[in-house]
Order: structure tokens, then sequence, then C-alpha cells
């Protein structure tokens, strides 16, 4: 039965109907599967991978003073990011993540245009992942293996069958493998101390017709925006965190504390690696390599072991994402946004169409084979999203200022609308560095705005819980 809703404060015309329990019940995630200590792994093994491959494109771009600069940028912006996304996750704790805040925020519409972002990213990040990993597995020469479509069918079938057992299995096997991940960091860490050269970091010779180039900023001031997009990969889908929020406990306090924890773990151990792998094998050299940390090491027994052991924080990385997608797609499916049918869970509490249809569309991508070009795009739909979290967060503390927030963000909206401006920049880096790809993600993110515009906005859920929170605090404001 459609109830047609009464929405004051926000584009109108959304038709939404109530299920009943018997459909919420084929629908409901695990709860209570993970404490801060999980969530802050997840956090941490969504990124690791950015550690080990693709931030050493940008030195190429920028120079190590080019890519230095942007990265300190970026890590202000992403933390001022995650500080508000605590607040949103701790007041607004459901698995649509940055799509539930946009919803509250910005209504139906923006709620869609936030989760539709956020889902390019994630769907498409792990298909740049697989081909990294094809060819990771090639160099490793294991089993003779060449890189292939086989490969990726292999990785993503075997990612999403565990994931398909349960959501507190998937993120302690996800632990076990982050934490070899950080181990092999340590292990090169102290083995590039020991090969560190200042001298190596400045090796690419200046551009003299680039406005402000010096052997720091060899490719001038324009290197440091071109750099940009490369510095996010040191951190692209630590927001990914509150996704879990469903199946965390008590997680207005464990949500928060585990997005933050991680996001300091990840400044530690990207500067470390842009410092000692650049000092150690030199810029130049650096910037067209396929697997940085190990050819930063040379010809020698430790970067064998850490090119065994990037492998994992490539597994990591990629297992987790599978992860992000799925609550994302489910978490949308399940509030009639995309075809119900994508929330259905199984036995074990896993929504099985959102890790399988995602992953069919991901492996699809994987073949193209073109990893930079689709890291490109996953770093368009990220900086979108981010952009429009962080107006969902300053538009909330602006008009709704007594709504309970367990966690509350330093600095409050200033923190904000700095993370907000330096993501529009980022936005716009994008475009610049790869034209194609932002192109492409916009054609995708069209696509799904006309599925909304023209089907699902009229088929709506009004008692799936993101729905629930935007109605009953649109009661209140109307009681006020």
């Amino acid at each position: 039965m459609a109830i047609p809703t009464n929405e004051p404060h926000h584009h109108q015309h959304v038709e939404t109907h109530l299920e009943d329990s018997a459909y919420l019940a084929k629908r409901s995630l695990k709860s209570g599967s993970a404490g801060w200590v999980l969530l802050a792994g997840l956090g941490v093994s969504y990124v690791i991978s950015g550690d080990y491959a693709g931030w050493n494109n940008g030195l190429a771009q920028g120079g190590f003073g080019g890519l230095l600069i942007a990265t300190v940028v970026i890590a202000g912006m992403y933390l001022a990011m995650v500080l508000g996304m605590a607040e949103l996750s701790s007041a607004l704790p459901a698995a649509g993540g940055g799509y539930t805040f946009a919803r509250r925020a910005l209504g139906p519409w923006g709620g869609f245009a936030t989760g539709t972002a956020v889902l390019i990213e994630y769907a498409i990040a792990p298909a740049a992942i697989a081909t990294f990993i094809g060819a990771y597995v090639e160099s490793l020469n294991l089993f003779g293996i060449t890189d292939g479509w086989w490969v990726y069918l292999a990785v993503y079938a075997l990612f999403i069958g565990i994931h398909l057992a349960g959501a507190g299995e998937a993120l302690k096997a996800m632990f076990v493998i982050t934490a070899i991940a950080l181990v092999g960091l340590l292990v090169f860490a102290v083995s590039a101390w020991g090969m560190f050269d200042t001298a190596n970091l400045t090796d690419i010779p200046a551009d003299p017709d680039a406005v402000g180039s010096s052997s720091f900023l060899p490719f001038g001031y324009f290197g440091i925006w071109a750099a940009v997009p490369f510095a996010i990969w040191f951190f692209l889908a630590v927001e990914g965190v509150p996704l879990a929020a469903e199946e965390a406990r008590e997680p207005e306090k464990n949500v928060p504390k585990g997005i933050i924890i991680s996001m300091l773990v990840l400044i530690v151990t990207g500067a470390s690696v842009l410092f000692l792998a650049t000092g150690a094998q030199g810029a130049d050299a650096l910037s067209a390599s396929g697997n940085p940390l190990v050819e930063a090491l040379g010809d020698s027994s430790t970067a064998r072991v850490v090119n065994y052991i990037g492998l994992a924080g490539l597994v990591a990385s990629f297992f987790s994402i599978v992860y992000a997608y799925s609550r994302q797609t489910f978490a949308l499916s399940r509030a009639g946004y995309l075809p119900t049918s994508l929330s259905v869970t199984n036995s074990r509490k896993a929504p099985m169409l959102a890790l399988i249809v995602p992953g069919v569309i991901g492996f699809g991508l994987s073949l193209t084979g073109e990893g930079a070009m689709l890291l490109n795009m996953a770093v368009f739909g990220a900086a979108v999203s981010y952009v429009l979290m962080m107006v969902s967060h300053i538009v909330l503390r602006v008009r709704v200022p007594g709504m309970r927030r367990p966690y509350r963000t330093p600095g409050g909206v200033v923190t904000t609308g700095f993370a907000l401006v330096v993501a529009c920049a980022a936005v716009i880096a994008t475009f610049l560095v790869d034209r194609t790809a932002a192109a492409w993600t916009l054609v995708a993110f069209a696509g799904f705005m006309a599925y909304f515009g023209l089907y699902s906005r009229h088929h709506l859920v009004a008692n799936s819980p993101d729905e629930e929170f935007a109605a009953l605090a649109e009661a209140e404001e109307e009681l006020r």
C-alpha cells in the first residue's frame, strides 16, 4: 500500500509504503559482531593496499615535494572528515553509512546521490585492486601463474564466498590478514631505514618551464594539485567504517572510536612509506614502479618477504571493500532505492545478492585491465561522496542543533567545512588527472539518478531503519 509522505523540508514527490515484519526479518544483519578493535582493523584494512602500491604514481605528477604537500593537505581533510563522520555515526548508527547521514540531512534525493557515489567507489575499487593482485601474483611467479582473467575470477569467488559465511567470520579473517600486512610495513620500514638517503627524495630534475619549480617541487605548484588523487590513495575508503554500524556492539561508542583510531594508524603508515620508500629508491625510479616497496628494497631477502606480505595488503583491502559495497547495496535496497531483492540475507545473516551482483559487475570491469583508470573512477566517486557527507554534517549542525550526538566533532562545522573545501578541490583534481575516468563515473552516476527519478522514488520502504530515522526526525521538527 502506498502512503504518500509529507516532506516539508525536502524535495517532495516521494512515495513510501510500509512493509510487514517478514520483509525486514529477511533483511536483518547479525548485530554485536564487532567491537572497536575489529572496527579499527576494518578501517585499516580498507586502505592498507594503498601503502603498498598506487600512491607512488603521484611522484610522476608532483615530485616528492608535490606529493608530500598534497598528502599533508589530504591527511588533514580525511582527519577532519573522519571526526565529522564519527559524530554522524554516533547519532545515526545504521548500515547505510554516508547515505543514512545524507538522507537525514538532504532528503531522499541527497541520500540516494550520496549512497550512489559511495557505491560507485566501493564497486569499482575492488576491480582496480584485482588487477593489482593479478600483477603481484605474476611478479611473485606463484605456481607459474601469469596475470589473467581467471586470477580475478578466483579472487572474487573466494572472498565473496567467505563473506557469505557471515560478518563475524569475515571480520575476524580480515583482521588477521590486515595484521600480517602491517607487519610487512614494519619489516619494510626497518630495512629501508638503513638505505635512506635524503638526496634520493629530490632526484627528479626540475622542469624549467613549470611555475615555481625547484628540486623540491620539480613540476612546480601545479604538481601539488596533480598529485592530490594519488595522495588520496593513502586513505581512500577509511570512511567505510560506519557501514558496520548495525553489526557493531554499542555502535554509538565503538564506531567513532574505531574510525578515529584507524585514521591515526593510517597517517603513521602513509608518512612512513612516503619518506622511506622514496628515500631508499629515489623519487625518479619509484615514480613508475608497479611494486614500489619491493623495488625500493632492491634485490634482497627482505624484499622477497615484503613482496609476499604485500599480497596480503592487497587482499585485505579487496576483502574489506567487498564487505563495504555489500552493506551499502544492502541498505539502499532495503529502503527501496535499489531493487529490494538485493537486500535479502541468508541463514548466516549475510546479504547474498548485495555481495554477488556488484561482484559480478566489478569482475567485468577488472577484465579491462585498466587498473589506473578504475582507481581514478573510484577516487572520483569517493570525492563526490565526501562533499555530500560534509554538507550533511554542516546542515544537521545548523538545522537540528538539539539532535542527540553521543560523540561531537571537535571544532564543529569549522572542521567539516575545511574537509568540504578540500573535497571540492579533490573532485576537480580527479578531472584534471583523468577526464575519461571522471566522465565514465558521471555517466554511471546519472544512470542511477535516472532510475531513482523514474522508478524507485515511488517505491520507498517507510519502515526501513534509514527512512525511519528521517521520518521520526521530521515529525519531531514539526512538533517544535
